[in-house]
This record gives structure tokens, sequence and C-alpha cells, in this order.
């Protein structure tokens, strides 16, 4: 999942961001508001960890106008302030959920995993799909049993297509997913992670719509369960 993250304190941002990588997600820091505007005008996220107490202004009044735009992205409200009244003032303003600090890191996660499975309006944490488990939580897939032992991309390209089975990704949507900013992204990366999924889970698990993008095959259009090296 592409993230936003909004945090001012500089130590603060650069440990989210190589925690939130190690966990699976690809986050985007800034540190101000109007950075945050012009991100969220530029790329479209998964979710948005935002501080409240920002030096151009509140994060209160960044989610109030998203919601007023009618963005729809989980917003993760992360602040020192946290009494009672704070929470209550943030979710009511539209936020998802809401993370005091000091927090833990692994909780962190496990709440934006949380906002994610509502927004794909699902409830269960293992996604099963063709004989197919992809544990997010644990980054963990396995096929038919068989523990596919994916690389950190390889399972974040299998996750976005096993959220929503049967929605085509495009080449591009997938890169903006695994990319962020500062990445470089060489030309057949995505030909080749699906290459190799291909070549554990067989050659018509996922299908490709040319001049379109990849999907999960439906199940009733796969032709056998066979593992098969793709071409």
């Amino acid at each position: 999942m592409r993230l936003l993250v909004v945090e001012d304190d500089e130590v603060l941002a650069d440990g989210l961001q190589v925690g939130l990588r190690m966990a699976g997600f690809t986050p985007d820091t800034v540190g101000t508001l109007e950075d945050a505007r012009a991100a969220l005008a530029g790329t479209e996220y998964g979710a948005i960890v935002l501080d409240l107490m920002l030096p151009d202004g509140s994060g209160l009044d960044l989610l109030a106008e998203l919601r007023r735009e009618g963005r729809r992205e989980p917003i993760l409200l992360l602040t020192a302030r946290d009494g009672v009244s704070d929470r209550i003032a943030g979710l009511d303003a539209g936020a998802d959920d809401y993370l005091g600090k000091p927090f833990d890191l692994d909780e962190l996660a496990a709440r934006l995993r949380a906002l994610a499975r509502r927004a794909e309006g699902r409830a269960e944490a293992v996604i099963t799909v063709n004989g197919l488990s992809v544990d997010p939580g644990a980054r963990r897939a396995t096929f038919d049993g068989r523990d596919l032992n994916l690389s950190r991309r390889e399972f974040s390209v299998l996750l976005a297509l096993v959220e929503r089975p049967g929605r085509v990704l495009a080449k591009s949507d997938i890169e903006e997913r695994l990319y962020g900013w500062g990445e470089e992204i060489e030309s057949n990366a995505i030909e080749v992670h699906i290459h190799h999924l291909r070549s554990k889970l067989g050659r018509d698990f996922i299908e490709t719509l040319r001049g379109i993008g990849y999907r999960i095959r439906p199940k009733e259009a796969l032709p056998s369960r066979s593992v098969s090296a793709s071409s």
C-alpha cells in the first residue's frame, strides 16, 4: 500500500519511512500541510498518516478539507495530544483511526492493515482465492499449502492483485503502489515480477489483458491447478 506520512519531526519521519517499508508499505513523507496538499494532488494513496501539530497549521484543517472535497482515503491521526477530547475531535472531523505518541510501530502497521481491509470491504485478515492464501501481516503467501517464498516486491505485486480479485490493475497502478519518491523503476520490472509469480502459481493464475493490465483469473476460467513454468 502506498502511504502518505505527514510528520514534521525528522527523526520520527525517518523512522516511519524505514519501519513502514519493512512492514510492506510504500511510504512518502512530508513535513508540512503545503507539501501534503501537493503530494495528494499528484499521487493516489491507500491511506494517510497525519500528524496534528504541523509548522503551517493543524492536521485537522487538512482532514476537514479532504473530507469536504469528498476524498475517501483512510486517515489515521498521529499526535502527542492524546486526550479524550482530542480523539473525539479528530474522529468527528472524519478520521478513521487515532494513535497517540509514543506508539509501537507494529501497532501502527496493524492499524493501517485494518484500515485497508475496511476500505476494501473485507473482514478477514488472510485473503484466500483459488487455493492461494495471502497474509499481509505475516508477509506470507501459500498456494495449496505450499509456502511460495516470495521476495518483497513479488509479495507486493501479488497482494495488489488479490485484494480485489477480478479487478484489472494497469501496470502503472502496480508501479504506483510499489515505488515511492526517488525510487528508480526499471521499464520491465512489473513484467519480471509477474513472470516469477507465474512460475510459482502456474502461468494461467494471473491473466494479462493486453493493453489494459493484469488480474487474478476467475476460478471458473482456470484450466487446471497445475503449477507450470511460464514462458
